[in-house]
């Protein structure tokens, strides 16, 4: 492992190091690692559509909202070959969370998580991608 060293201004240090008590590191490295995957990792998924990620995409919506339970189902199956597993969990007497997890090509997971944050009735989403690479991991036979 290589040793670096770098020069920050006194209120960005001060603010990272305020992000590191936070988040509960033990020191600023392991802070600076996680940052600099999260970034890269970000870059690298935005400028090849076609790298294999894993992915989860919750979402909290209006169960009441016309035709949404439906019209979110069938864009699940539409999309059958990204889907792994969804959990739904009801909320209250209206509300619905779900969290789909999706394995498949970066741009084909963030279409498929664009076309459910943007019905009507889904009031909250957030899509994370995380790169695979693929070869890796275990088959199950």
């Amino acid at each position: 492992m290589d040793r670096v060293t770098i020069s920050l201004e006194d209120d960005l240090l001060a603010r990272f190091d305020d992000y590191i008590a936070a988040k509960g590191y033990t020191n600023r490295s392991e802070a600076v690692r996680d940052v600099l995957r999260t970034f890269l990792d970000s870059e690298r998924i935005a400028s090849s559509p076609d790298l294999p990620c894993i992915a989860c995409v919750t979402y909290v919506y209006d169960h009441m909202e016309r035709n949404l339970a439906s019209k979110l189902t069938r864009t699940q199956h539409d999309h059958h070959d990204l889907g792994l597993s969804t959990l739904h969990v009801h909320v209250d007497r209206d509300t619905c969370m779900e969290a789909a997890i999706l394995r498949g090509p970066a741009a084909e997971v963030r279409r498929f998580a664009d076309g459910i944050l943007a019905q009507p009735g889904v009031r909250h989403g957030h899509l994370h991608l995380v790169a695979t690479e693929e070869g890796h991991g275990h088959r199950h036979d």
